[in-house]
């Protein structure tokens, strides 16, 4: 984990209120930092409803692996997520461990295997050793408390500056429910399901494919809508749990409108996280918005904003506080869509820097250079050619990011 926190951390965090029927432990078992912790479970009440989207890296961590086994049976009765070691690309090893703990974890909490939900974020190719922590198992469920989401942020940080929290409420019919979330998130971060670990809570009472239907949905413009690195790391996860302790009438449909009011703050929960993990990219300095419209299709745009936002060429101006559109145009060439360079517009902020195939005219390198020294700054380009709109979330790309990824073996 780098030293310095990120400038664009925030100023505070919210007070995370406990969920009813869930509590939470971490520990530090040194599985690969020292002084820090590295463990976190979580611990569900019976019935407890479970949601998941996963990488689409065709070379998935072990842990990933189970999870998708597990998910179909909707119930989720313990979480177990290690840092510093991703138990990606370990073969049987790592099968091995990811079986071992989820026995272990089953039997500490007296629940069936199928319902243990493991996550492992960190080094990739290196074997884990599940029996420096299983043994640890049981003291962790006995101690586990409502009110630790930090703490829970916390232990699953790796190159992260600071642990990323968030909290909701809503109402569904009249009864009120609460949401918390957790993710971390810094590096390897290019969005194809969800991207990097995130675990959000509930106390609504809600069927599990409902949840699925809704996580599914709204990752798209959350979680999908993020690039650090355009790595798409080989742990991505991110799991819904509902543990059903606010009941209250439900439906079958997740767009029905009983939902409405849910739907949104879990929209809004999913987006402030993906955010933080933006805000903490590698060596990050600047967050940049892209917002891509007037193309023949929303596919369209979304390809178009990723090139953008991918471009080392453009995310180092953006550290270089330097206006280059021309990069833009360069990142929305080479996208392989639909593209008029006589019809495109380019604004950096509010300032229209370039239109019709050429500098605006009205151009201010003043003006301009004063937007490029915000923290935040959105680009948007227009295509003139349609209806398609896609927004993506960057940051810049800056020496440190070098330098961390240059030491994390190390």
């Amino acid at each position: 984990m780098t030293e310095a926190v990120s400038p664009l951390a925030p100023k505070s965090y919210p007070e995370m209120p406990a969920i009813a029927g869930v509590r939470i432990e971490t520990a530090e078992i040194g599985i690969k930092y020292q002084g820090r912790t590295d463990l976190m479970i979580m611990v569900f009440d019976p019935g407890t409803e479970v949601a998941g989207v996963f990488t689409q890296s065709k070379c998935p961590s072990a842990p990933v692996d189970l999870c998708r086994v597990n998910l179909p049976g909707g119930k989720a009765r313990i979480l177990v997520v290690n840092s510093g070691n991703a138990n990606a690309f370990t073969g049987r090893k790592g099968h091995a461990a990811t079986a071992q703990t989820a026995e272990a974890a089953a039997a500490a909490l007296g629940c069936a295997a199928s319902e243990v939900f493991l996550a492992s974020t960190g080094v990739i190719g290196e074997p884990l050793d599940a029996g420096k922590f299983i043994g640890h198992l049981p003291r962790l469920v006995s101690a586990a408390q409502g009110d630790r989401w930090l703490q829970a942020a916390r232990a699953i940080m790796t190159t992260d500056t600071y642990p990323k929290v968030a909290t909701r409420s809503a109402e569904i019919d009249g009864v009120s429910v609460q949401l918390n979330g957790i993710a971390k998130g810094a590096g390897m971060i290019a969005p194809d399901m969800a991207t990097m670990l995130s675990f959000i809570v509930t106390d609504a009472a809600i069927p599990a494919a409902v949840l699925q239907e809704m996580l599914s949905a709204l990752v798209k413009p959350t979680f999908n809508a993020i690039t650090v690195d355009s790595d798409t790391s080989t742990s991505d996860t991110v799991l819904l749990f509902a543990t059903g302790q606010q009941a209250g009438p439900g439906a079958a449909d997740a767009h029905d409108a009983l939902y409405a009011g849910f739907r949104a703050a879990l929209l809004s929960l999913m987006e402030d996280l993906a955010l933080q993990v933006v805000r903490d990219g590698e060596g990050a300095r600047k967050q940049v918005e892209i917002t891509v419209t007037g193309a023949v299709s929303d596919h369209s745009a979304g390809r178009i904003a990723r090139s953008i936002a991918n471009s080392p060429l453009v995310k180092t101006a953006v550290a270089g506080e330097d206006a280059n559109w021309g990069r833009v145009v360069m990142a929305v060439g080479k996208a392989g869509e639909e593209a008029d360079r006589d019809r495109l517009a380019i604004w950096f902020g509010d300032i229209r820097v370039a239109v019709g195939g050429e500098r605006d005219p009205d151009y201010s390198e003043e003006e301009v250079s004063a937007v490029m020294r915000r923290e935040e700054i959105p680009i948007t380009v227009d295509l003139g050619l349609g209806e398609g709109r896609a927004r993506v979330w960057t940051c810049d790309l800056t020496k440190a990011y070098v330098e961390i990824n240059g030491d994390y073996r190390s």
